[in-house]
């Protein structure tokens, strides 16, 4: 057994910190390079626009079953050798991707990209354990920080590469940064210990243990997986949307928004600092509340100009996301206190909850889009926000 890298009194290092960041961002951005490129990808594989909406949700679908699956292996082995395995089979994925001549064969290479992307949430629990109790919300924060914004801009360069040189260009530029990631977390990356001794069959099954044990486990994954399928319900149709009259603007465009929602994600080491202080309760109610309210903005918004239409669509993605965002850091601080053995496994219930949430609201979504238009997708956004919000304010 190795020995656990000791939460040091003033946390780990910077570049050790920058180094979980990345990690986290890169891994993460994988799953969600397609959705500006769906239409780009749709003409040049010929395939039907119902088919090509599938690539992002098999996508969310594999990293919820990844999790599921993999994602309790770091509490039973050490956690650098399971990230150094997620990523190598990450960049073949990538490559796959880049290479596939078919839909079908890129749906393949999406589910895959999907399973082993959830080295993210490796990178986080590892923060968790590095980081002094006092300092932990705001650590996770930052690698949060990293993660979020590996999904915000990914959509950002993934459409400005997708516009420049094609859309197969991103996934190989994709398959090179995580194989980079890879050579740095095997230098600087410490070794863990294992915490739990269990075969691999036990380990699955103490995931419903946990569930069962823990009601503050099962609200917080109930709470972020209602926030997941109104923001996955968003940025999942917002391409399309963009694409058809009276806005009629490609794939850049629609990917430019993420720089929108990266300005909340920003806030993220903030959220972590307020539920270290006032406590984390407070930040998921918070960030549901403004998340409700931003996402009926923009349904109400519909009626205005195109123009104002746009700016309000800005406005209100850097507030949902900054909601959606801080409340997920709160739940992950309230989870990591738990139980410190079962981080990994704690966090995999957490992220499987919310990944199934997210492949439902894109789902819902795409068929909402084209029944009810973009205001039936905002009132789904606005609805299932609330309801994370009265998941989570009956508690004290």
């Amino acid at each position: 057994m190795t020995n656990s890298p000791a939460a040091h009194p003033t946390g780990p290092g910077t570049a050790l910190m920058g180094l979980l960041a990345a990690g986290a961002g890169l891994s993460v951005a994988a799953i969600y390079y397609s959705q500006p490129l769906l239409g780009v990808v749709g003409a040049d594989l010929q395939a039907p626009p119902w088919l090509v909406g599938w690539i992002p949700t098999t996508t969310q679908l594999g990293y919820a079953a990844g999790l599921l699956l993999f994602g309790p292996l770091a509490d039973r082995f050490d956690r650098r050798r399971v990230i150094l395995a997620k990523l190598f089979a990450l960049t073949l994925a990538l490559l796959l991707a880049a290479a596939a001549p078919s839909v079908w064969a890129l749906l393949f290479a999406s589910a895959v990209i999907g399973i082993t992307a959830t080295a993210a949430q490796d990178f986080v629990p590892a923060a968790a354990t590095l980081a002094p109790p006092e300092q932990r919300g705001k650590l996770v924060g930052t690698v949060m920080t990293g993660l979020l914004l590996g999904i915000l801009l990914s959509r950002v360069l993934s459409g400005a590469v997708a516009a420049q040189a094609g859309w197969r260009t991103m996934f190989v530029l994709a398959a090179f940064a995580v194989a980079a990631i890879a050579v740095a977390t095997w230098r600087v990356l410490p070794a863990f210990a294992r915490n739990a001794s269990l075969d691999y069959a036990a380990l699955l099954r103490s995931l419903a243990e946990l569930w069962r044990a823990h009601p503050a486990l099962r609200r917080a994954a109930i709470a972020q997986g209602l926030l997941g399928v109104g923001f996955s319900a968003f940025w999942s149709t917002l391409a399309v949307m963009l694409h058809a009259a009276p806005f009629h603007l490609g794939s850049a465009a629609a990917g430019a928004f993420g720089l929108a929602g990266a300005a909340g994600a920003l806030a993220a080491p903030f959220a972590g600092r307020i539920a270290d202080r006032r406590g984390p309760l407070l930040v998921v109610r918070l960030g549901a509340a403004i998340s409700a309210a931003a996402f009926l903005a923009i349904a109400l918004g519909t009626v205005l100009p195109v123009a104002s239409q746009l700016v309000l669509l800005a406005l209100c993605t850097v507030v949902f996301d900054l909601g959606v965002q801080g409340s997920m850091i709160a739940h992950q601080t309230i989870i990591y206190g738990l139980d410190a053995s079962a981080r990994s496994r704690l966090n995999a219930v957490l992220m499987t909850k919310l990944f199934v949430g997210m492949a439902l609201g894109s789902a819902l979504g795409s068929v909402l889009l084209a029944r009810e238009g973009w205001m039936g997708v905002m009132l789904l956004a606005t609805l299932t926000s609330a309801a994370a919000l009265a998941v989570q304010a009956r508690r004290s």
